[in-house]
């Protein structure tokens, strides 16, 4: 898909004036990694969440309000941040120590703030951190609308152009949430659900189930409520994953969190609050609250007696952070990367309506609307077209089954061993009754959607000629 596009603008540029500067600046998009936004309310543990996922303490964390601007973290040296501004001036930012950002301009003239760093994490996705949803003032809350939403639509100086959505709940997504998240335009596909501070879910650290096992079963029933906005819903105790991601965690913490092994947990928050005799001051234990909360108090203690490194390793595994990394980094990624080459198809369209060359752009436009390599761009395209207008369109789940297939069987939903022949015939009625549809199509999306169905099936059917 990558190389059909970069010909194509190759082709572009070949076309002379100024196109070579219109096919740079498109194949700046082409090359560099998807974005993704992190977004959820107040408190939602979005920066926390950032900071484990950058392996850096870079994101402002605090108990109120402590990101008032979106924050885009890339890849890039030397370490650096620069203020755009909504009329699209770019204005370099000192950092302070510890890598902090504070712009010399009110947040309502910043449309965000682009940090770049030297980081493995960010060399393959772009992360995008933003002002809590339903906050404690509305210019933050606006902010993160005009960036993610109504920037998109008006001017793109104003945009971060996200090409897909890690979207932080706290337990039953509200109402508010589910409008932001169906006004954000994505699909299933490429939106995760995380349910954040899994470690505090339902009665806590100190009840009687376990928070992470509670957090767990809840993940899965928020997936089944929303099968039509997020893909899964993934717990995640970010607080854990910060401390075990970002170098906060030493030998003397994990010396202080042993010295307190041997009460029962509600025991030891009874001591702590009375002021009994502790075998660590008042500041430590505040210290070790911070790293790894109640939690991480109550049941890392006995773990802590192998050190530090035990103790990194305890906390990762019982963050869920693996797991959420490996949807991020694999299918997230992926159907974000198809997002981003839609994007690059709606430039060129643009380009072929405006410019004077408009004939010899709208072939090569052509070209790649018809190339077979892009198909699964315009059926996440069509998909995404759909869930706006109709999303319990039956169409729906037959263009994300041709998304999420890796093989053609699983495509059409045919076991792994089906031979090639029955993979051809289940591909003709596939296509004869998406043929016989299009006489009924309602609206645009679906007639849409139809089209490029009859080219995947079509691919599919000579395919296993």
């Amino acid at each position: 898909m990558h190389a059909r596009i970069e010909s194509a603008l190759h082709s572009l540029a070949n076309l002379g004036g100024d196109l070579p500067s219109h096919a740079s600046r498109i194949g700046a998009i082409l090359f560099s990694p998807p974005r993704i936004v992190v977004v959820g309310r107040l408190k939602a543990g979005k920066s926390t969440l950032v900071n484990a996922l950058i392996g850096a303490p870079l994101a402002e964390t605090a108990a109120l309000e402590a990101t008032n601007v979106v924050t885009v973290y890339s890849n890039g040296a030397p370490s650096r941040a620069e203020v755009v501004k909504l009329d699209g001036s770019v204005v370099p930012q000192p950092l302070s120590f510890g890598g902090t950002v504070e712009p010399a301009f009110p947040p309502t003239d910043i449309a965000y703030v682009q940090r770049f760093l030297p980081s493995q994490s960010l060399s393959e996705i772009t992360l995008i951190d933003t002002p809590g949803l339903a906050t404690l003032t509305v210019d933050n809350a606006a902010t993160t609308r005009r960036a993610l939403i109504d920037g998109y639509e008006q001017t793109r100086t104003a945009s971060v152009d996200a090409d897909a959505a890690i979207f932080l709940f706290d337990s039953a997504p509200r109402a508010d949430e589910v409008d932001f998240l169906h006004q954000l335009g994505f699909t299933p596909l490429t939106t995760l659900g995380v349910l954040s501070r899994a470690d505090g879910f339902g009665e806590g650290a100190l009840g009687r189930r376990d928070p992470l096992g509670h957090a767990a079963e809840h993940a899965a029933v928020l997936a089944g409520q929303l099968p039509g906005l997020v893909g899964s819903v993934i717990p995640v105790a970010g607080l854990l994953a910060e401390t075990s991601h970002t170098g906060r965690l030493t030998e003397t913490d994990a010396r202080a969190l042993r010295s307190l092994a041997g009460p029962p947990g509600g025991e030891l928050f009874d001591i702590i609050d009375v002021g009994d005799p502790m075998p660590v001051d008042a500041p430590t234990v505040e210290r070790l609250l911070d790293l790894v909360g109640e939690y991480g108090l109550v049941h890392g203690r006995q773990v802590a007696t192998g050190g530090a490194h035990a103790l990194g390793a305890w906390l990762t595994e019982r963050s869920g952070i693996g797991r959420l990394r490996e949807v991020l980094h694999t299918s997230l990624r992926e159907y974000a990367v198809l997002q981003r080459a839609g994007r690059i198809l709606q430039e060129i369209d643009s380009l072929a309506y405006s410019h004077p060359a408009r004939e010899h752009i709208r072939s090569i436009a052509f070209g790649l609307e018809n190339d077979p390599a892009l198909t699964p761009v315009l059926l996440l395209r069509a998909l995404r077209a759909l869930l706006r207008a109709d999303p319990s369109a039956p169409l729906v789940a037959e263009l994300a089954d041709l998304l999420r297939g890796r093989t053609f069987a699983e495509r059409l939903r045919m076991p792994a061993s089906a031979p090639p022949g029955a993979i051809r015939d289940a591909a003709a009625q596939r296509l004869a009754a998406v043929q016989q549809r299009t006489l009924t199509a309602s609206t645009a999306a679906e007639d849409a959607a139809l089209t490029v169905l009859t080219r995947a099936y079509t691919t599919i059917w000579r395919t296993h000629g």
